[in-house]
């Protein structure tokens, strides 16, 4: 295989440096051509092309590879022209005869003194992944685009967040001995297992599980009707999506916690755009589950390829002990039958109340590879060592104790 490459704002043709690599596929020889697009209009660009590649080899684990959801993180995240901090673009891709065959979707940025290439529609997706033909000789492509960003893209470390054990780029982490920063699970429910939600039910859940479910429909129903709402779209499931996240802020206040994430007002924009789907929609789903007329669960999902990704959980603190979340997940498992789909994934990481209803998991790796003495230090003793401890021990902390310090450290930042 040759392998031409040139870094270019837009893409328009122009005399590329080239490399050679020689890789045979049934003693043919290939030839893959590297483009990095660093601009937003390269990118808007390539959209026909990326949906393209999507329709034909994306699987149902790229929901966040989309070209309208990374456009629509692109709309919200992506630093403005002539702004000094904030992500830019670094998308890889590769063609073979002219045909678009591989997209490595990734952002450059800087901050703190340390400069990080890491996927494009991080913090709000949450599996990381590059697209790649999968009629083409794929270990090999993936593998020649990954040399081409560790030489030529300017970082301290290449930061590949939320692999999932069978995405594309999985096997090349390992191969080349990429250091892991963390390693998750993610739960999800195959129903495909099961002709219907009864028998889903009967085969997955307790006898007592299934009677729980119904006392608390049963205690809920007394003190007034339970209405179920599932939205595609739409300017009420903007609404529901943006109120969705503010609760959950709410629920982890209460509880000590934060989530620089959710806590951003652009987190905030990018849930009430997607789930509007006024302009390229990326399939978002918002199920709410009302009680006297008033919201007390909220979800919001995604859905690829028959697989439903669910993203955010959130209820009201009023309603925290009444089971409500969980009649929620019932309601959308007996939707996802209705809807066809094939797999409930519940995602990372493997929390208790998830692995309840789920019986099967897939591993979810950070894998860093660091470019320089100063990224060595920050994936070794920060990625590898420190996050990981400082979250454990947080959580180990009683929720009083963490309410307390956390209101400390906000009154303490409101005086400064």
């Amino acid at each position: 295989m040759h392998v031409a490459a040139r870094s270019v704002a837009s893409l328009t043709p122009s005399s590329p440096d080239t490399a050679s690599r020689p890789v045979t596929r049934d003693g043919i020889a290939s030839r893959i051509d590297l483009t990095l697009i660093t601009e937003r209009s390269a990118f808007d660009a390539l959209e026909p092309e990326w949906n393209d590649l999507f329709e034909r080899s994306a699987r149902s684990i790229h929901v966040f590879q989309s070209f309208n959801f990374c456009w629509h993180w692109a709309n919200g995240f992506l630093a403005e022209d002539g702004a000094k901090a904030g992500p830019r673009l670094a998308i890889l891709t590769g063609r073979q005869n002219g045909r678009l065959v591989m997209i490595w979707p990734l952002v450059s940025e800087r901050a703190n003194g340390i400069t990080e290439v890491y996927w494009m529609g991080e913090p709000v997706a949450q599996y990381g992944d590059a697209l790649i033909d999968t009629g083409s000789v794929s270990s090999e492509i993936l593998r020649t685009g990954l040399e081409y960003i560790r030489k030529n893209l300017s970082s301290d470390v290449l930061r590949l967040r939320r692999v999932r054990a069978d995405a594309n780029v999985a096997r090349l982490m390992s191969d080349i001995g990429a250091q892991i920063a963390d390693t998750q699970v993610a739960p999800y429910m195959d129903l495909a297992s099961a002709k219907d939600f009864t028998a889903f039910e009967e085969q997955s859940f307790s006898t007592k599980m299934r009677r729980n479910r119904r006392r608390l429909t049963k205690r809920l129903e007394e003190k007034g009707p339970l209405e179920f709402l599932r939205l595609h779209g739409g300017a009420e499931a903007g609404a529901f999506a943006a109120n969705a996240i503010t609760t959950k802020n709410r629920w982890l206040k209460d509880r000590g916690l934060v989530s620089s994430a959710l806590n951003d007002d652009r987190t905030v924009r990018f849930f009430r755009d997607v789930a509007e789907s006024k302009a390229k929609p990326v399939a978002c789903v918002v199920s709410i589950l009302k009680t006297c007329g008033e919201a007390a669960a909220y979800e919001i999902s995604f859905t690829c390829k028959g697989r439903l990704v669910v993203h955010v959980m959130a209820f009201e603190l009023a309603f925290e002990k009444a089971g409500v979340g969980v009649l929620l997940l019932e309601q959308n498992l007996k939707q996802g039958y209705a809807e066809k789909l094939d797999v409930y994934d519940m995602m990372a990481p493997g929390d208790a109340y998830k692995m309840d209803w789920c019986d099967k998991s897939e591993p979810v790796i950070d894998w860093v590879i660091p470019s320089s003495a100063k990224g060595y230090l920050y994936a070794r003793v920060y990625l590898e060592f420190l996050r990981p401890r400082l979250k454990s021990a947080l959580k180990a902390v009683p929720k009083p104790l963490r309410r307390l310090m956390r209101q400390g450290l906000t009154g303490a930042s409101a005086q400064g």
